[in-house]
């Protein structure tokens, strides 16, 4: 018998399976589940975008593309970041297509980080930077956030997070799983400790066009002496409802892009073909459709912050992205075991905090990117969960 693990790679063994897939995947084996545990809007792509990759097909437009993605497509990245964040990219080598924002994220990891460099990770965030930061031989500092600073990164907390080996902070805003955002007096206040410690960011921004309220989206590359040091990450998984679509882009300093195209072109070649087609459609003309997905959203995310409240779990307000992050140490689980007992219970997904850094204990994470009559029934059923819970209390009293 071979003893495969002899041969398989120590680092990759090491990694954890995602806490999402986790519970995502017991309630694809269970009846009447609702699933408020995957990060995936419930709208379809836009007829219009839909209707080019459909056109590209019956062209026969199926083959490669250059290895950085179509031309067009460069050129109308450039032209969607200056039109919405102001900020001015050099299509030809200063920007590069992905299949999906993941990719853009590994490639990106994997260009920068030696064995021994240490590599700052805000948390609670999302799951794969950690692992990807390890499979490099890299050291993943978290640099912890809380509901108290309305899970903002200060200037104090990346301070002290910053040793003579770190190469790069990771900056997830809007940020899954919390939806807190920084502002531009926030991203100004760390820029100096950046600058000052000589550091490159990985601002992964994919949920830029999910924000409330008056103030757009601020990306760090805006802020003065950040845009040679930034490695912006996006997609249109989430702005134009296209996960399965796969395609991501990253824009960035031209020496680093050209190294993460490398990597690209080895292990992809190229992002798919079809998509990328799509993807121009996306941009050209799908603002209308960020703004009516963005409405839809935010009147989803009013009601389920509410919603939470009044069933009696503290809920910090989300100010991006599509996920809201309730407090439940009021009930004495852990997050593993609220999440395991509602399931089962209630047949409700939601995902434990913990999946997304150790101080995501005592929270649990759920979208509102379902239907509002799917987040209305979850709801109700946590509801009863929790009021089951304070029963059992009270009973052992």
């Amino acid at each position: 018998m071979i003893n495969y693990n002899d041969f398989l790679n120590p680092a990759v063994v090491k990694i954890k399976p995602s806490g999402i897939r986790k519970f995502f995947s017991i309630a694809e084996e269970m009846d009447n589940v609702i699933s408020l545990g995957v990060g995936e809007p419930d709208f379809l792509t836009p007829w219009h975008i839909r209707r080019k990759g459909i056109a590209s097909l019956e062209k026969g437009s199926t083959r490669y593309t250059a290895n950085a993605g179509l031309a067009d497509l460069r050129q109308e990245i450039a032209a969607y970041y200056s039109r919405r964040h102001h900020l001015e990219y050099n299509p030809k080598d200063e920007i590069m297509v992905t299949v999906g924002g993941s990719e853009g994220i590994d490639v990106c990891i994997r260009s920068l980080i030696s064995p021994g460099d240490e590599v700052l990770v805000v948390e609670p965030s999302f799951v794969c930077y950690k692992p990807i930061i390890e499979t490099c031989g890299g050291v993943a500092v978290p640099v912890v956030t809380s509901a108290e600073y309305s899970f903002r990164v200060r200037p104090q907390e990346l301070e002290a997070a910053i040793t003579d080996k770190t190469k790069m902070l990771i900056l997830p805003y809007p940020n899954n799983p919390t939806g807190a955002v920084m502002r531009k007096d926030d991203l100004t206040a760390i820029a100096s400790t950046i600058i000052e410690h000589n550091l490159l960011v990985l601002s992964d921004e994919i949920y830029c066009e999910l924000t409330y309220g008056d103030q757009r989206h601020c990306s760090i590359a805006s802020i003065t002496g950040m845009k040679e040091r930034t490695i912006i990450i996006n997609g249109f998984s989430k702005t134009y409802s296209m996960t399965g679509w796969r395609l991501g882009y990253a824009l960035g300093p031209e020496p680093v892009i050209k190294q993460m195209t490398k990597l690209h072109q080895y292990a992809i070649m190229s992002a798919p073909t079809t998509s990328q087609y799509a993807a121009i459609e996306a941009l050209k003309n799908g603002d209308d459709d960020i703004q009516k997905m963005l409405e839809d959203y935010d009147m989803r995310r009013r009601f389920t912050v509410n919603a939470f409240r009044e069933i009696g779990l503290d809920c910090f307000e989300p100010e991006g992205a599509f996920y809201v992050f309730p407090c439940i140490k009021s009930t004495g689980l852990s997050s593993e075991e609220f999440c395991e007992r509602l399931i089962m219970s209630k047949r409700v997904a939601v995902v434990p905090g913990n999946a997304f850094g150790d101080c995501g204990e005592g929270f649990i994470r759920a979208s509102y990117c379902y239907s509002i009559d799917n987040i209305k029934e979850a709801v109700r059923r946590i509801g009863e969960f929790v009021k089951e819970l304070g029963e059992e209390d009270g009973n052992k009293g």
